[in-house]
């Protein structure tokens, strides 16, 4: 992960510090008969979905309990930290992510659902989180492996939510910050060299106005990216991601 004096050196990030990639959402059917990614949660993060071609759905586990999204061209759906959620794939989905605090959702904040029994050993959740380097067809056969671990945990929590039962779901976001506790300072560094800089800086720029000194509109510029990887393999499907100022990169040891 990129810590926060490497980061503040960028003082240029998207609006608001946020990470993006864009998805192509996997179509293997999975054991409930249904095409797409990996269920998982963020615990620090907000993250959305902008629809730009294709249908499908989110499925949803909070404790608003479970929830199925409809997806089209032109939706935006978000979920805020402890949201369990699931792509689905209805043809052809395509979907621009937006990602809080400079893309750290796929740079290490995010849990997949895996079973209780995988989640209670740190040691086997990262054997089962992790991919093989690379785009071709050994990396797909351990993604779609370990999207079907998940499913298999996930089954279980949305059957006992819709039941009435939200003890598995609570359980498991407990089992999830208990994996990533120890990642907790890395991200610290990356919020306040990130998204707090970012709101500080505007705080700054207020000021200046307020007092009629402008002068750091001296810096203006205009900043432009592509690509810097096309294919990957992502929680929720095939993603092409960027790597931008500012932003940390995709976490490799998935």
């Amino acid at each position: 992960m990129v810590s926060g004096p490497e980061l503040s050196g960028f003082p240029h990030p998207l609006p608001g510090a946020v990470g993006l990639s864009h998805l192509s959402a996997y179509d293997w059917e999975a054991a409930d008969g249904v095409c797409g990614g990996s269920p998982h949660l963020h615990l620090v993060c907000t993250e959305a979905y902008v629809v730009t071609g294709g249908r499908g759905a989110v499925q949803t586990l909070s404790p608003d309990g479970y929830r199925e999204i409809p997806l089209e061209p032109g939706s935006v759906v978000w979920f805020t930290p402890g949201t369990v959620h699931r792509m689905v794939q209805g043809g052809d989905l395509r979907i621009t992510v937006l990602m809080q605090n400079s893309g750290l959702p796929e740079a290490g904040d995010a849990v997949f659902t895996f079973p209780t029994e995988v989640l209670a050993d740190p040691s086997r959740y990262a054997d089962a989180a992790r991919l093989p380097p690379g785009t071709g067809p050994e990396t797909a056969s351990v993604a779609r492996k370990r999207r079907d671990l998940a499913i298999e945990g996930y089954l279980g929590l949305r059957e006992a939510l819709v039941a009435g039962d939200n003890g598995p779901y609570l359980e498991f976001q407990r089992a999830a910050a208990r994996l990533v506790r120890e990642k907790v300072p890395d991200w610290r560094e990356l919020w306040q060299a990130g998204a707090l800089a970012t709101a500080e800086r505007t705080g700054a720029q207020l000021d200046a106005l307020a007092a009629g000194e402008p002068a750091y509109l001296g810096e203006a510029t205009a900043h432009e990216a592509a690509p810097t990887r096309l294919g990957g393999f992502g929680m929720c499907g095939r993603r092409d991601e960027y790597n931008l100022p500012g932003t940390t990169l995709p976490y490799r040891g998935e």
